[in-house]
């Protein structure tokens, strides 16, 4: 009887310290990239060495819809991604991406098709050893790319609102607790259609967290100038999220790595308000078609020669926009509206929206894109190890300034 106290004390240590140990992991920031096909650069490890995730992307959708598929293409493999990092990074393949709407709409849409992706989703995790997935169907419920197409208007695809929580399911339950699902989603609330008070419970039990795309919040559907990745913009997006009962633990705050352009109306002089200027009409208003009146490029690309004397001027003369939070510039000669993130607009966003929101973490699209100075991976990661801080004392002068 006399060894039990001790006995006992030595369990209640461990114990604990079991507990401390899973807080300790519980509470790390989410650091993740995606590695994309278009731009496969990696930079020096002590540069990625705080990056919890990395999203391979893409893998197209439709290959999980044949049943028995056993081959799994991508422009990389798990194997030869693994060493870029750090030992335990957690390594995820990401299906889908823009306009691969079709695919999960099919994937979705009886029990059947649902239980097909998802073993075909396991078997690929088997077969390639990644640690999980991130799910890329970007707008369930309509507003993809072929919104307007028939027979994928809005009002054809409102199925898939309640089809979407269960096709995640149905993953959850093939692949296992242990193995990653991430979702890729909309930052704009008109986006927002499957993300619901109703459907979030259901769509959070079988995902760990949510990318939440604060970036291309202008886009060709707009008529008016704005900040593609912008610091409000990015938190009405969050709040949206937030609001219709997402943890905010498990959202995190996305950051682009490119720039965007935009033309505006040639009946209109933008010089004393840039931001909120009429643009020129930059989709088909029937088909929905890009009219070439919009574009991006990333930091690794060439700049295009029509563009490189208006990008010139812009990285320049552009100014940071203390009330919207985003770095622009309006070209006159050109008519040309620029939108990106410099290093300090990165700083700010991530202190401001982390620290302000409690979010569970940040990611970028994407790594290879700011390649080959990495300047805006090198902001982020310091913007990540100072979050405390920064948050602190950003989010402070930001609400002051827009008090005003």
């Amino acid at each position: 009887m006399g060894n039990l106290a001790p006995r006992w004390l030595c369990l209640v240590f461990i114990f604990a310290a079991v507990v401390v140990a899973h807080a300790d992991k519980a509470l790390e920031l989410r650091y993740i990239m995606y590695l994309t096909g278009q731009h496969d650069v990696v930079p020096e490890q002590s540069l990625v060495a705080n990056i919890t995730h990395v999203a391979l992307a893409f893998m197209r959708a439709e290959i999980f819809n044949n049943p028995g598929h056993n081959e799994w293409p991508l422009f990389t493999t798990i194997d030869d991604a693994r060493p870029k990092f750090a030992k335990e990074t957690v390594i995820q393949v990401a299906i889908g991406g823009w306009g691969d709407t079709k695919a999960f709409s099919t994937a979705a849409k009886t029990a059947e098709s649902r239980n097909i992706f998802a073993e075909n989703v396991k078997a690929m995790l088997d077969a390639t050893g990644a640690d999980g997935i991130d799910i890329d169907w970007e707008y369930p419920g309509g507003n993809g790319e072929d919104y307007k197409t028939p027979g994928h208007l809005n009002v054809d695809k409102a199925w898939e609102t309640d089809a979407y929580p269960q096709l995640l399911a149905a993953i959850r339950a093939a692949i296992g607790p242990a193995k990653t699902i991430s979702a890729a989603v909309p930052g704009l609330p008109r986006d927002m259609l499957a993300f619901t008070p109703s459907t979030i419970p259901s769509i959070m039990a079988s995902v760990d967290f949510l990318n939440i795309m604060t970036y291309d919040l202008m886009n060709r559907r707009d008529n008016v100038t704005k900040h593609h990745t912008g610091l409000q913009l990015s938190i009405e997006g969050i709040d949206a999220y937030l609001d219709a009962g997402v943890p905010p633990d498990k959202a995190n705050l996305g950051l682009a790595f490119y720039v965007k352009w935009f033309k505006t109306a040639a009946d209109v002089d933008c010089s004393a308000h840039p931001v909120g200027c009429k643009t020129q009409l930059m989709e088909d208003p029937g088909t929905g078609a890009d009219l070439g009146k919009a574009g991006a490029f990333s930091w690794h690309d060439e700049v295009p020669f029509d563009l490189a004397t208006s990008f010139a001027k812009a990285l320049e003369n552009g100014v940071y926009d203390e009330v919207g939070g985003g770095q622009y510039y309006w070209d006159g000669e050109e008519r040309l509206f620029w939108s990106w993130d410099t290093e300090e607009a990165i700083r700010k966003k991530v202190g401001v929206v982390g620290k302000g929101k409690g979010l569970g973490g940040v990611f970028a699209w994407g790594l290879g894109e700011d390649a080959p100075k990495f300047d805006h991976l090198r902001a982020t990661n310091d913007a990540m190890k100072n979050l405390e801080t920064t948050g602190e004392e950003v989010g402070e002068s930001y609400r002051e300034r827009s008090e005003l």
